[in-house]
């Protein structure tokens, strides 16, 4: 075979096998030219090298003390320096050691061998039994899907929650933000949705989480049962922030290919914010400018390329239904992220403190949350109820204080009459326990009975599930 035939029939191989070309046969030129460099400065968790050509986002090897080596990741450049970030820890560095590229991008193992699993950002098992077995491979950063080609969202999903399934219907395919602040029991809500959520394959991303609750979620909320159809991408909060970034991308790309198999796939991402905050940090060590409370430019870019990667595909295709927790520092519901997420979601449920502090759980403030695709996946009736109820939690809300002390006068308003007639049932239909599922049709009868009853007094009874 003539060198140039050779050329054309690697090009044609991809990425991957063009990195075992031999000297004689010439790389793609798409590829470009990469250099072998030299470690001239390492500030934090920034490395930066010198004589070093190697493409963005690409790998490199950087050696170490006793002959070992570092994987890190280009994430920029400026004159003849290149910034490297590193996937692990920093050991052993030492000046002038080699940076070696290693013309391999990021690059994730997909297969029916991952469920059941636990893996970390780089697809390292962290649960003890052995490799994965993987029988694709597909790129970290996704495929980007026409969005005239994508299925439109006409069908509700059924999560197991009440207070959702009835008042805040979620879409096969919808995007949604979980807002809480620490401590209102969103880990608790994620679980309820894992065990009960109608999805023929689980993938969750445990991103920035404290070791002890990656290892609770696995067992504790997921168990053996709901673990045999789930993946589980963790990236503890010490690992370097280019491996938790790396979680959320795996997590996503892994969802992506069930969804191409044509399958239903709950993704549960906890959380986005963790996600920026290590956006955040990667953005600043290579000298990006702060602008939004310290938060970079990249940040604001990186939340909607992983975020638009989830949803329905093409028509006939599978779906990725995700839900995406958000923390609100502070309880600040007007804080950067939580503000930039729920401009990209396609809804937001929002946990409160005054709520989860009087022992209502899940502690779901319905009055500010919202599902954009309601319109569509619901019927008049249907939509009319739950702002029934929304009007009455409205005018209850307004006229609280007075009520908390007496001094609301019955007959003042008949509205708010009305709301404190059936507060209690109220409270009792929005509160669910753990253990405890309600589909769809469970839940809307309950609403409707809810509303539609005439003797307020009985309601708690006949609101039993």
């Amino acid at each position: 075979m003539s060198n140039v035939a050779a050329s054309h029939w690697h090009e044609a191989r991809g990425l991957r096998l063009a990195a075992r070309l031999t000297a004689t046969n010439p790389q793609p030129p798409s590829l470009g030219l990469a250099r072998e460099g030299v470690l001239r400065r390492a500030v934090g968790l920034t490395l930066e090298a010198s004589g070093c050509s190697a493409p963005l986002g690409s790998r490199c090897r950087v050696e170490t003390a006793g002959g070992r080596w570092v994987e890190t990741e280009v994430v920029g450049f400026a004159g003849d320096r290149t910034f490297l970030m590193p996937t692990a820890n920093l050991e052993g560095l030492l000046p002038n050691a080699r940076v070696v590229p290693t013309r391999r991008r990021g690059e994730v193992a997909v297969g029916e061998g991952l469920l059941g699993r636990v893996i970390d950002s780089d697809g390292v098992p962290f649960d003890g039994r052995g490799p994965v077995r993987a029988e694709n491979w597909v790129g970290l950063g996704g495929v980007a899907i026409n969005p005239l080609m994508r299925e439109p969202i006409t069908r509700s999903l059924d999560v197991g929650v009440r207070a959702i399934n009835a008042l805040l219907p979620i879409g096969r395919g919808q995007r949604i933000g979980l807002f809480a602040g620490s401590g209102v029991g969103k880990s608790t809500l994620l679980g309820m949705m894992t065990r009960y959520t109608a999805a023929d394959v689980i993938v969750v991303g445990l991103i920035g989480e404290r070791g002890r609750e990656v290892r609770d979620f696995v067992e504790a909320t997921l168990g053996e049962e709901g673990l045999r159809r789930s993946v589980v991408v963790a990236a503890p909060a010490d690992r370097p922030p280019l491996a938790r970034l790396h979680g959320a991308l795996r997590a996503t790309a892994i969802a992506e290919w069930y969804r191409d198999q044509g399958l239903h796939v709950l993704l549960l991402m906890d959380s986005l914010t963790r996600f920026a905050h290590a956006q955040r940090e990667i953005g600043l060590s290579v000298g990006e400018p702060p602008t939004t409370r310290g938060y970079p430019p990249s940040v604001f870019a990186k939340l909607p390329q992983l975020v638009e990667r989830a949803g329905n595909g093409a028509e006939g295709a599978g779906s990725i239904t995700a839900f995406y927790t958000v923390l609100t520092e502070g309880d600040d519901q007007q804080e950067p992220i939580a503000d930039a997420a729920r401009a990209i979601l396609d809804g937001h449920i929002v946990l409160t403190r005054r709520i989860a502090d009087a022992g209502q759980y899940p502690a779901i403030d319905v009055e500010v949350s919202v599902s954009r695709v309601m319109q569509d996946i619901t019927d008049p009736a249907w939509r009319e109820r739950i702002r029934k109820l929304k009007r009455l939690m409205a005018a209850y809300s307004a006229q609280r204080d007075l009520i908390a002390i007496g001094a609301y006068q019955r007959g003042s308003d008949p509205a708010v009459d009305e709301a404190m007639a059936r507060w209690p049932a109220i409270q009792a239909f929005l509160g669910q326990d753990v253990t405890e599922a309600s589909d769809v049709e469970a839940s809307r009868a309950a609403l409707a009975r809810l509303l539609d009853g005439t003797d307020t007094s009985t309601l708690p009874q006949v609101l039993e599930i």
